[in-house]
Formats: C-alpha cells, structure tokens, sequence
C-alpha cells in the first residue's frame, strides 16, 4: 500500500508584485499565515507542499524559509510568464534547481486544459515542459493543472506527453504512489483551525485505507 499523505498547494506568499488575475487574492497567503503552515509541515513526515504559477514570492520569500526549515517542495512556474513582473525569473529558477527544490509545470499561460485545441495542447503540455527542462538542466516531467480542471481527454494528452505525475485540486489525502494525486489549495483566509481540520482529515482518511488494506489482505 503506498505512503498516505496530504499535499497542499501554495500559490502567491506576501504582498504581490504584480497585479493579481481575477480570483488569485483568494489563494494568496500573507508571511504569518505561510510560516505557521511551514511550521506544520517541518512536524510531518506525511505533509508535501507544492507552489504553482512561479511567482518571485517563490525564490524571495519560500525558498529561505524552506531552507531554514530542512524541507524540499516543488514548483510549477508558468513557462510563458517566466521574467513578467512579479514572475520568477530564468535565474530564480536554476536557484530553486540549484536549492535541490523540484520543478514541474503549469503550463505556458493559465488556461483550462479540457478547452484546447491539439495546437494549443502542444504548447501546454510539450512545449512548457521542454523550456523549463532545458532551463533545469532535467527533464520536466510532473504537472499541475491550471484551475485543478481535468477530464479522461486532459489526462489522455498528458500521458501521450510522458506525465509521471499529475497534481489536481480535488482536496484530501492521497496515496503518494498514485499518478495523479489530490492536492488541498491554501485559502487567503487560512487559520490554524482550518489547517487542523485539513490535517486531521487526512489522518482519518489514511486509518481508514489501512484498515481496507489490512481487509482485504486478509480474505
């Protein structure tokens, strides 16, 4: 049975540097709010954090604080925005690179991936990820879906574009040995009693797969 754990989604961190598209104000976390989920994170084995759009909040504010805290993560920049205003830059990314941080992608600009055209699929899917691995160094091989939006056509293409791993929003725990697994997105109004129902619904959910498994084990 693979190891039960929870991933949290962290978009934008501190005052933005750019402005916001419609909507990113209700996943954008202030410093405080950040480091109380980092603390958390440094305290266990079964939390994984992950960071999509590529803001520069990810290399100025994240990256220090992960390193203070001995923890690794991953980041899915948008290709297509990579050295905008308040993106990260080329150099910001070999930096996440060089701080043993990795790196997926987010595509080249957010865009509903159920909605493309094989065209715009190719730059989405093959396209994105090539940029970002030759800036790397490393193939890009790990994906997180804009807006968390899939269906059997999205996940048709990214197995045809050689996806490892695809990361949606659907919330809750997941088994970490899953291709695709559920993330949980870090609200703009997040509180420690937030986080701790997040959390301990994920304990719940793991006693009850190993339970199954144990079940089923048994027959």
């Amino acid at each position: 049975m693979g190891v039960v754990t929870v991933i949290l989604a962290v978009h934008g961190v501190g005052r933005p540097a750019r402005p916001l598209d419609p909507g990113e104000d209700e996943r954008w976390l202030t410093i405080g709010q950040f480091e109380r989920v980092l603390d958390v994170a440094a305290e266990r084995e079964d939390v994984h954090l992950t960071f999509d759009d590529g803001n520069d909040s990810d290399v100025e504010i994240v990256l220090p604080r992960l390193a203070d805290r001995g923890l690794k993560a991953e980041f899915f920049p948008l290709a297509g925005r990579l050295g905008q205003r308040g993106y990260l830059d080329r150099d910001g990314l070999r930096e996440l690179v060089r701080a043993g941080m990795e790196i997926g992608s987010h595509g080249w600009e957010p865009r509903d991936w159920r909605r493309l055209d094989d065209r715009h699929a190719d730059r989405e899917l093959k396209d994105a990820p090539k940029l970002l691995g030759d800036l790397c160094g490393r193939p890009v091989r790990r994906y997180s879906l804009p807006f968390g939006a899939y269906d059997r056509r999205v996940l048709a293409r990214l197995r045809q574009a050689g996806a490892t791993r695809v990361y949606s929003s659907d919330g809750g725990a997941t088994r970490r040995d899953g291709w695709l697994q559920a993330r949980t997105e870090l609200p703009h109004d997040l509180d420690g009693d937030w986080l701790d129902g997040v959390l301990a619904g994920s304990r719940r959910r793991a006693a009850h797969w190993v339970s199954r498994f144990f079940r089923c084990a048994a027959r």
